[in-house]
């Protein structure tokens, strides 16, 4: 059997684990194979000896076909550390898994031949979710581009512009990819991670364009910059704001202009959710994973800035009716309760917001301003137990709070998700990381018109990421349906799916990758067309409710925004920071395409305090490896970029 080990009496199998998967190190039938299928005959005892290689925290367990925890060991997160994991072969057996990455790091166990050669969990009796309408997919442009992650147009514009996160903006004309923006060497050195460390979310992030671009082509970047930049920063860069951040995960990413006219930003909570470092005290106690302190970071929440205007000495100013001005908390804050809201969109005045998952479910939510959306009490609409209060996956909280208490913010409630899905369903994966999404409105596929259509990376951890689709309803969570793509497998896409974005006509977008982080050049922009036969069409779906109208803030008149110029910005330096385990780095910048100029306004987080003029003393220094960055920029379109280019 190929990949599958014979069982023997004492048999030890030995793994590396790091969070992108299992590695077979012995014996020879398993060597260098990915969650390799491992053969037992029931009776034997065998031993499962892994190590740590990545320094993230693992463990690893024994699993029945109900999902249910047969054996385990304790969560470890120190690089290099061996454990061995000892048990009787039985018939329940069914799979192993690292418990807190339980997706990407799985296996199968083979026991008497009761199970088949497969890693891949794909097949069930029963779908978590009905199949929706079946769509074509053309590629628009693929190649030359490592992972692109948003798909954006200007306000009162049709071009498209491509953020790819190894550091370059495109415009995408027709089938090519013109260069806009390359902040490459801005950006955190990926390679400061462990090989193993194959996951990376820092890089450029996310683009967002003021809304008089088409006068002051002013434009906003969120990238993960190094500790320190190695040249300075351009006296055309200004820093908006620091955000420090212990780990080198939950970054969030996105960053959007509402319909009142200020700059909406997700940040995530920092990672280490199973850890007591890095994470603040809250009114819950149940410290690992940021989101419901409001008073010490603002890491788990989304946030509003007007940067059209400035405060005391921040380089933005707080819209007066921020939920948090003159009580308790940050004036920055307009939501949270979140762990990693990495995309975001508004729609009809409804903010949606993505927010990637811990271990079991993942979730989309319409956030109001000054809600709490329960991370770290809940995951998704179910208890979540962290740090303290677990030991390994499968710790169950019966019951948590419904709302804070009286005392905290006058009791206000924990807002449930409008859409949830598990990770798993059955044995099967259904997916691990919500991607960005939007409201369908057009006619061209009339299956999915009106309704949410978003992206999921992966089902399994492996390439082959999901679109779903989710029916407005007026009450409870949306129906979900899966999209199935023509000319694929099952239907399946066979990439991992990084978003849906539509572009200035309404039309969908699926961003995808064939690599997990920032290799090679696999990147695609594809688009949704409708199928080529009728009878590939699914059957037309009632016509969706309205999405529920989210209280929109009410639209101050912004102040019109000059053109910045090189007079206008500090120069001091700015030290960004990256935001990971070894480094941190999250740095937000808004970038402006103007036409005399060049300048830049740069969020970044740094690692000290000796930032420049722009640092603000609000923030609160979180012990860690880095900072989260937002800045702006203004440029002469294409000469600017050219000649930011040259002198960064």
């Amino acid at each position: 059997m190929s990949g599958v080990a014979g069982a023997q009496s004492t048999a030890t199998f030995v793994l590396d684990g790091n969070t992108a998967g299992w590695v077979g190190q012995s014996p020879d039938a398993i060597a260098e194979r990915t969650n390799p299928t491992l053969a037992l005959t029931p009776g034997e005892r065998y031993e499962i000896t892994w190590t740590n290689v990545d320094g993230q925290d693992h463990n690893v367990a024994v699993l029945d076909a109900e999902e249910n925890v047969l054996e385990r060991t304790e969560i470890v997160s120190e690089q290099g550390a061996t454990q061995t994991l000892t048990f009787t072969a039985t018939k329940e057996m069914a799979a192993y898994l690292c418990e807190v990455h339980p997706t990407s790091m799985r296996g199968e166990l083979q026991v008497g031949g009761t199970t088949t050669d497969t890693t891949s969990g794909e097949s069930s009796p029963e779908r978590y979710m009905p199949q929706g309408p079946t769509v074509g997919l053309e590629t628009v442009v693929e190649g030359r581009m490592t992972a692109p992650l948003a798909l954006e147009t200007p306000p009162g514009g049709d071009r498209r512009f491509v953020v790819d996160q190894v550091g370059q903006v495109y415009t995408l004309d027709g089938g090519s990819l013109e260069p806009f923006i390359d902040v490459g060497n801005r950006l955190v050195n990926f390679d400061d991670l462990p090989e193993q460390k194959r996951i990376d979310e820092r890089g450029l992030l996310g683009i967002a364009f003021h809304p008089n671009y088409r006068d002051n082509r002013k434009f906003y970047l969120h990238y993960s910059a190094p500790p320190r930049f190695s040249s300075g920063v351009p006296e055309s860069e200004r820093p908006v704001l620091e955000i420090p951040s212990p780990f080198y995960t939950h970054n969030a990413g996105d960053v959007l202009f509402g319909p009142d006219g200020y700059l909406y930003m997700g940040m995530g909570n920092g990672g280490g959710d199973l850890r007591i470092e890095g994470n603040v005290d809250d009114w819950y106690g149940n410290r690992g994973g940021n989101g419901q302190d409001v008073t010490e970071n603002l890491l788990g929440s989304i946030l509003r800035i007007d940067v059209d205007s400035r405060e005391d000495d921040k380089a933005y100013g707080i819209p007066e009716d921020n939920p948090l001005v003159g009580e308790e908390g940050l004036d920055e804050q307009y939501a949270w309760g979140f762990r990693n809201p990495w995309r975001m969109t508004f729609d009809r005045g409804n903010l949606f917001v993505c927010d990637v998952g811990q271990f079991n479910y993942e979730e989309v939510s319409v956030v109001e301003k000054g809600k709490n959306y329960g991370w770290n009490v809940r995951e998704g609409s179910h208890c979540f137990a962290s740090a303290e209060r677990r030991s390994n996956r499968n710790t169950v909280i019966e019951e948590c709070p419904e709302r804070t208490p009286p005392d905290v913010r006058g009791g206000e409630p924990l807002v449930p998700p409008i859409i949830e899905y598990p990770h798993r369903h059955e044995g099967t994966g259904v997916g691990v990381a919500v991607t960005g999404g939007t409201i369908y409105e057009n006619a061209t596929i009339p299956g999915l018109r009106g309704k949410f259509v978003f992206g999921d990376y992966s089902k399994t951890g492996k390439p082959g990421g999901s679109v779903f689709a989710a029916t407005p309803s007026k009450e409870g969570q949306w129906p979900l349906e899966e999209v199935t793509f023509e000319g694929f497998d099952d239907g399946t896409l066979d990439s991992y799916v990084l978003g849906v974005y539509p572009d200035s006509r309404g039309e969908l977008y699926v961003l995808t990758t064939d690599n997990i982080g920032v290799r090679g050049e696999t990147g695609a922009v594809r688009k949704i067309e409708p199928p080529t036969t009728e009878t590939t069409t699914a059957a037309p779906t009632a016509t969706p409710e309205q999405p529920p109208t989210a209280t929109p803030t009410p639209t101050p008149t912004p102040t019109p925004t000059p053109t910045p110029t090189a007079t206008s910005t500090p120069t001091s330096t700015p030290t960004p920071t990256a935001t990971s385990t070894p480094t941190s780095e999250t740095s937000t910048t808004t970038t402006g395409t103007t036409t005399d100029t060049p300048s830049r306004d740069t969020t970044r987080e740094t690692t000290t305090a000796t930032n420049t003029g722009e640092s603000e003393g609000w923030i609160s220094r979180v012990d860690g490896p880095g900072f989260g960055v937002l800045a702006t920029l203004t440029a002469l379109g294409g000469v600017a970029v050219k000649l930011l280019s040259e002198r960064e």
